[in-house]
């Protein structure tokens, strides 16, 4: 009798409920990898961007505005050695200084920092006694820094040798006086393991294609590259610098200068190397912080874009399309849990029949996924770096594998934080600087070249 009513709950909601929801769960991405693709390839071949790598103009020392590279530190003692010296020798510009905030490390990066100081003329140091969290750290060192240009570099970061004078050819260039800041194109500098490797076919497949795309259809992007972004100094004070509430100060900067009428603008032959995650562990707590700074992102703007909707359609675009990530987000994970039930269900109650059907539709769901992942993945690969990173095709089915799990999961257990935080219910953020994994020296990777 209980098992006929349970049959009976499950046929009900299957067709009222789920099997919609395995429509959305289907067309959603899919319907996300069509607009991304398109808008990638827009911008390759129809955008008018100022730059390629062959158009860059080295700037003379004599033009160079005065830049300060910017590194918050907590905890940084297996990296910030060798990103200091890479800063010092390797970059090809003339006028600039490195201004380290340390963020009240409690290991020996105060140590090695004296000790550079000592080394390094270019080398300042700023010392803040109690740990706040990045934002914080930033917002103190704007008001030491001299130079009229700030890159915000991560101690685990490193860009390419020419990227200075790269960036200012942004700035500097006719109409560059409104840009308020210049992202660069995210790589991944440790690739020893399969969970790095396949970070770098994520970091082209997602974030290079979305940028290329938000940039060269919508003239608006969604999010700065934290670990490496050159900010226009005046632009960080026009709008009251960093939020220092919020998980992703880069997400909330870059909404907030573009609600100031500043422009920001992406740069993918600027490259910048990144110590990424090596661990699960590691990754899904770095996930976790985006995911919430997303969604703190997306509560925080969807009220004043709501209210002039009309004069913000490209910030509409960038909303909705949050709003179906995190939406689908919920669905898959309930979608997922739904199936597992059921086949326990059909296991324990011996019903074949039901048992094949829910497997053919855990073949079906998986089948769209994969072919509209791999769509999107060969072309993001062609497309980043002429492309060089093809080869990491192989390790596609790798992160498609770990993405689509964590970043649900990482969506729905940061939600309600998220929700907390926006309304003021969650103190100013720490930071707790997660595990390195030394690399001996700092170099960009052999495949690295130019990208549009």
């Amino acid at each position: 009798m209980i098992g006929d009513a349970i049959a009976a709950f499950m046929a009900w909601a299957q067709t009222f409920f789920f099997t919609p929801l395995a429509v959305v769960l289907s067309l959603f991405p899919i319907m996300g990898a069509i607009a991304w693709t398109v808008g990638g390839w827009f911008y390759r071949f129809f955008y008018v961007g100022k730059f390629t790598e062959k158009s860059f103009r080295p700037v003379p020392p004599e033009e160079q505005p005065f830049i300060t590279i910017m590194v918050p530190a907590h905890n940084e003692e297996v990296m910030i050695e060798e990103t200091i010296d890479y800063l010092m020798n390797e970059i090809r510009y003339d006028n600039y200084e490195v201004l380290v905030c340390d963020d009240g490390s409690k290991d020996t990066t105060p140590d090695i920092l004296a000790r550079l100081s000592v080394k390094y003329d270019r080398l300042r140091v700023l010392r803040i006694d109690k740990n706040k969290g990045k934002a914080h750290a930033f917002n103190i060192g704007v008001g030491f820094a001299r130079g009229e240009f700030i890159l915000s570099n991560d101690a685990d970061t490193v860009p390419e040798p020419d990227a200075l004078w790269k960036y200012m050819n942004y700035f500097l260039a006719p109409g560059g006086q409104n840009t308020a800041a210049v992202t660069a194109n995210m790589d991944v500098q440790n690739r020893s393991l399969i969970v790095e490797k396949s970070q770098t076919v994520e970091f082209s497949s997602i974030v290079g294609i979305i940028k290329r795309s938000q940039i060269g259809v919508l003239g608006n992007m969604y999010a700065y590259s934290g670990a490496n972004t050159m900010y226009r100094k005046d632009a960080l004070i026009d709008v009251g610098l960093f939020r220092q509430d919020r998980a992703t100060e880069d997400i909330s900067i870059c909404w907030d200068q573009q609600y100031a009428g500043w422009k920001a603008d992406f740069a993918p032959d600027i490259m910048f190397y990144m110590n990424v995650p090596n661990t699960f562990s590691m990754l899904y707590t770095q996930r976790k912080r985006w995911a919430k700074g997303g969604t703190e992102s997306w509560v925080t703007n969807f009220k004043r874009v709501a209210k002039h909707p009309l004069l913000n359609l490209p910030k509409v675009v960038m909303l909705l399309d949050q709003t179906g990530s995190i939406t689908w987000s919920f669905y898959y994970l309930a979608f997922t849990l739904w199936l597992a039930l059921r086949i326990v269900f059909f296991v324990l109650t011996g019903d074949a029949e039901q048992f094949e059907h829910t497997l053919d539709m855990v073949f079906v769901f998986s089948a769209f996924i994969t072919v509209v992942g791999s769509w999107q993945i060969v072309a993001a690969l062609w497309l980043d770096n002429h492309g060089a990173k093809l080869k990491y095709l192989f390790f596609a089915p790798a992160y498609m594998a770990w993405y689509w799990q964590m970043n649900a999961i990482t969506v729905a257990t940061t939600f309600v934080p998220a929700i907390r935080g926006v309304l003021g219910f969650s103190a100013e953020g720490t930071w707790v600087s997660p595990d390195r994994t030394k690399m001996g020296q700092a170099k960009k990777p052999v495949d690295a070249v130019a990208s549009r």
